[in-house]
């Protein structure tokens, strides 16, 4: 198979946890006899520097062009108080919306090796396995009117939390879809009890769930759902919320899987002639520049990625399940990075990358 491969490195850590991303993409094209293409590009904080913008118009034809988008993290602390459209996150919101990837998929798994790296008691992790898909175009993140006005106390910020019911239909298939081939249970969460937004929500997920008899729907507040995370997550299979929701939740899941830097995502639009989905790969983590440069940073995550990459845009399933695969013998083996290793040596971030090739054997 021909894999066209866009890699936007992004800021701090971006380029460290591609880069390994992008030797473990190699190693399976070449064990599998796959024909790879990879470009890379610019977005975020190096994009501004370089061309004025976080999203260049070469970096949406390289997108558009590609078969999927690989990407660091964006973010500098220098962009803290640049205005909104000067932001490195701003070239992260244009790119899924250029792609059109309405829904980004979060799996949250605890690893048996990895249970004493989270602050929670292992009985409370043990068996955590979920995936949180979160509406990813709509909502407060993109809703007008938007903005700061006036001067004095009559300053005034606004911004608007807006959904269609077609914005909201379409992410609840791709979380039924998911369900099916899983626990098949849903669990929506909203906030219905004070946001008519919820209520509409709410309304268009139980209608929608009618087509799908065999999938179990429950309905739960925001404000719980992060409780139960926390002191129940293994009862969720399918985690359904929209985006400022969904923002929030799956960083909490971080804590489930022992570092943030083990959470991969797939950001999921409409399916291409050939079948396969318009896909957008990153992990979850941020730029983190305090270590960026050092050979430190979780390449996991990344890697993560990769797997959901070779699943979901190009149905290499069993591509996806090596990685996985390599990705847990790595655990086990303790050769992993400081922030899965409070004591003893840790492994650098190459080192984690060759370890994964070397596991997928």
């Amino acid at each position: 198979m021909d894999l066209n491969i866009l890699v936007l490195p992004g800021d701090g850590i971006g380029a460290e946890v591609t880069g390994e991303a992008a030797r473990v993409l190699r190693h399976v094209a070449d064990k599998w006899s796959h024909r790879l293409n990879v470009r890379e590009g610019l977005l975020g904080g190096v994009a501004i520097h370089k061309t004025g913008t976080p999203f260049p118009d070469e970096t949406a034809r390289l997108a558009a062009d590609a078969d999927a988008t690989l990407m660091g993290a964006v973010g500098l602390p220098e962009f803290d108080n640049a205005p909104p459209e000067k932001r490195p996150e701003k070239g992260l919101l244009r790119i899924r919306q250029a792609l059109g990837v309405y829904a980004n998929l979060r799996p949250v798994r605890a690893y048996a090796s990895l249970l004493d790296s989270s602050p929670l008691k292992n009985h409370l992790v043990e068996g955590t396995d979920m995936i949180i898909v979160r509406e990813l175009t709509g909502g407060i993140y993109y809703g007008t009117p938007r903005g700061i006005a006036g001067t004095g106390a009559e300053e005034r910020a606004v911004n608007t939390m807006a959904y269609t019911r077609s914005e909201i239909e379409r992410v609840t298939r791709m979380a039924f879809h998911l369900a099916q081939a899983r626990r098949k249970k849903v669990t929506s969460v909203d906030k219905s009890n004070v946001l008519e937004n919820s209520q509409l929500w709410r309304r268009v997920v139980t209608e929608m769930a009618r087509e799908y008899p065999e999938i179990s729907l429950d309905h739960m507040l925001v404000d719980n759902c992060a409780m139960q995370l926390i002191l129940n997550p293994r009862r969720f299979d399918v985690v359904l919320t929209e985006n400022m929701f969904g923002d929030i939740l799956s960083d909490e899941g971080a804590v489930l899987a022992g570092s943030i830097g083990m959470l991969p995502s797939a950001s999921i639009g409409d399916r291409r002639p050939s079948g396969a989905w318009v896909g957008l790969y990153e992990p979850v983590h941020g730029s983190a520049p305090d270590i960026a440069g050092q050979n430190k940073a979780n390449p996991l995550g990344a890697i993560g990625s990769v797997a959901a990459m070779l699943s979901y845009s190009f149905g290499l399933q069993e591509e996806a399940s090596a990685v996985e695969a390599a990705i847990a013998a790595v655990l086990r083996s303790g050769r992993v990075t400081a922030d899965l290793r409070p004591s003893g040596t840790p492994a650098t971030t190459e080192q984690v990358g060759e370890s994964v090739c070397a596991a997928i054997g």
